[in-house]
C-alpha cells in the first residue's frame, strides 16, 4: 500500500455495521423497507475498501424480530465475503434481537445468558459486550459482566482494545426520545473502562451516525443500514426516513483511530478519475504526487492527469 501523507499505513481496518434489522422471506419493514436488500447493498459498498477489513462488527439488531431464519439469512450473506477477505465476525447482540435465537443460530448454542466475547484480530482485542435487557429496548451492563469486563481489561493488548456495543453510552440531544431507551448508569461502565487500553467504542441503537467521547474515549456511533432516524425531521416528534443510510469504516493506527461514515446509497458522480491514474501516482516520487496533487494550477487539479508524460514530469514551480 503506498504511503500519500505523512502517516503510515493503519495497522487495523475494521468494517462497523449496525443495525440491520434482517426479516427472512417477503417481509419489509413498516410494509415499506427490504432490509435484505438494503443490507447486501451496503456489504457491497464495504466490498470497495482497500485494503479489506480484518474484522466485520455488528453491533446489534442484527434481525428486526428475533427471528431464527433471520440469523441464518445473515450468516448466509455474511460468512462468504468474510472468508473472501479474510475477516473476523465480531457480532453484537442489540434490543430487537432474541438471545436463544442469536446464540443458536450465530453460536451453536443453547443460551439466554448475556453474549459477551472476545476477539483477537491481529493483536487487536475486540470485546463485544451485550448490552440488552429481554423484553425491554434500553441497555444496562450487570454487575457480573462489569467484574468480566475488568478482568479482560487487566491485561492490556499488543494493539489495544475496542468496546463494541449496541447502546452508545452517550446521549443524543437530536433525537430526545432515544435518551428513553439509553444505556442506563454508565458511571459504571466508565469506571471499569477509564483508565484501561480501550481505544475506540463502537455503538449501533440511533440509528444515525454521531460522534461523542466517554470516560475519556472516542465513540463512534453507525448508522443503520435499513432506514436511517431524521435528526432534523420538520413537525415530527420521531421520523424514520427512507433514506441516507450508512456504515463506518474504521482505521486503527498506532495513534488513532479514524472513523469515516460510508454511504450505502449510491448517487451521481460530478467529478472524479477513474483508476487508470493509479499507476501514473505509483510510478511518481513523493515531491511529484504532492505537487501534482496540492498545487492548484496542476494538471491534476485541472482535470487532466491522464496525460503520462505529463503527470510524471517534475515540477515546475
Amino acid at each position: 500500500m503506498i504511503q500519500y501523507g505523512q502517516l503510515p499505513p493503519p495497522t487495523h481496518v475494521i468494517a462497523h455495521i449496525s443495525d440491520t434489522h434482517l426479516l427472512a422471506g417477503d417481509a419489509r419493514q413498516y410494509d415499506a423497507i427490504d432490509t435484505v436488500a438494503r443490507f447486501e447493498r451496503a456489504l457491497d459498498r464495504l466490498s470497495r475498501i482497500d485494503p479489506p477489513p480484518q474484522a466485520l462488527v455488528f453491533t446489534g439488531d442484527l434481525a428486526d424480530i428475533g427471528d431464527p431464519a433471520a440469523y441464518r439469512l445473515l450468516r448466509e450473506r455474511v460468512e462468504p465475503m468474510a472468508e473472501r477477505i479474510g475477516a473476523q465476525i465480531v457480532w453484537c447482540m442489540g434490543n430487537h434481537d432474541d438471545r436463544a435465537a442469536y446464540s443458536r443460530e450465530l453460536f451453536g448454542q443453547e443460551s439466554e445468558a448475556p453474549a459477551d466475547r472476545v476477539y483477537d484480530v491481529a493483536g487487536l482485542r475486540i470485546v463485544s459486550l451485550d448490552t440488552t435487557v429481554p423484553d425491554w429496548h434500553h441497555g444496562e451492563v450487570s454487575d457480573e459482566q462489569l467484574t468480566w469486563l475488568a478482568d479482560v481489561l487487566a491485561t492490556p493488548a499488543e494493539h489495544g482494545t475496542i468496546l463494541a456495543l449496541h447502546h452508545p453510552p452517550i446521549p443524543s440531544p437530536m433525537v430526545p426520545a432515544a435518551e428513553l431507551i439509553e444505556l442506563l448508569d454508565t458511571d459504571r461502565l466508565a469506571a471499569v473502562v477509564h483508565g484501561t487500553d480501550v481505544r475506540a467504542i463502537l455503538g449501533g441503537h440511533y440509528h444515525f451516525s454521531s460522534h461523542s467521547t466517554f470516560a475519556g474515549i472516542p465513540v463512534s456511533v453507525a448508522s443503520a443500514t435499513c432506514y436511517l432516524a431524521d435528526p432534523a425531521p420538520l413537525d415530527r416528534f420521531i421520523s424514520a426516513v427512507d433514506g441516507n443510510t450508512s456504515v463506518n469504516a474504521v482505521h486503527v493506527y498506532a495513534d488513532r483511530v479514524v472513523h469515516t461514515v460510508v454511504p450505502v446509497p449510491e448517487a451521481p458522480e460530478v467529478s472524479g478519475f477513474g483508476t487508470d491514474v493509479v499507476p501514473l501516482f505509483e510510478a511518481m516520487s513523493p515531491e511529484e504526487r504532492f505537487d501534482m496533487v496540492s498545487r492548484k494550477d496542476s494538471d491534476f487539479n485541472r482535470g487532466a492527469p491522464a496525460d503520462t508524460e505529463a503527470a510524471t514530469s517534475p515540477p515546475t514551480s
